[in-house]
């Protein structure tokens, strides 16, 4: 039986993936490269599982599912890692072929192409104030202290306006 917020797996596959997983419930091939690149340094260091759960404070069966992709490592916990294993963040991605770089979770979501073409359609729009260097250009302007200094630059700009038009 079900429980109550339980989705099944035909809607999972309708509706993207669960946390970062394919379509095809499989674990993420970036997820899988940051694993094995784990698996690699703990090795080189000849460090056991068990040592480095341990010293992580986990269970060496986490540790384990990190190791092969099953489970996604937070960005705390990969922190936590990196310093424990003496190797920066970067050094689990290095290596990485485009191909696996081009699936992340994101690309399976229902949204994603519609955000590109939303995209798409902003960068067509030609009214300024939906624009967003209008946006950033307001928020530097107030970011101004001086208000003395914010007029002037306010007058700056509407007189080299006039001027070009």
């Amino acid at each position: 039986m079900k429980q109550e917020g339980q989705k099944s797996k035909i809607t999972k596959m309708k509706t993207g993936s669960s946390r970062g997983r394919t379509p095809e419930g499989k674990p993420n091939p970036i997820d899988v490269f940051v694993g094995k690149k784990l698996r690699q340094r703990r090795l080189s260091l000849g460090i056991s599982l068990e040592q480095l759960a341990a010293q992580m404070g986990m269970t060496f069966q986490q540790l384990r599912k990190y190791e092969c992709g099953a489970n996604r490592i937070s960005a705390s916990r990969l922190w936590d890692l990196a310093g424990e294993l003496d190797v920066s963040i970067d050094f689990f991605f290095e290596g990485m072929d485009a191909e696996t770089a081009s699936l992340s979770p994101r690309r399976f979501s229902p949204w994603y192409e519609r955000a590109a073409e939303f995209e798409r359609f902003l960068e067509n729009i030609h009214d300024p104030m939906l624009k967003k260097e209008t946006g950033e250009l307001v928020q530097a302007y107030y970011e101004i202290n001086d208000r003395d200094v914010a007029l002037s630059l306010r007058e700056l700009i509407s007189a080299m306006a006039r001027a070009t038009a």
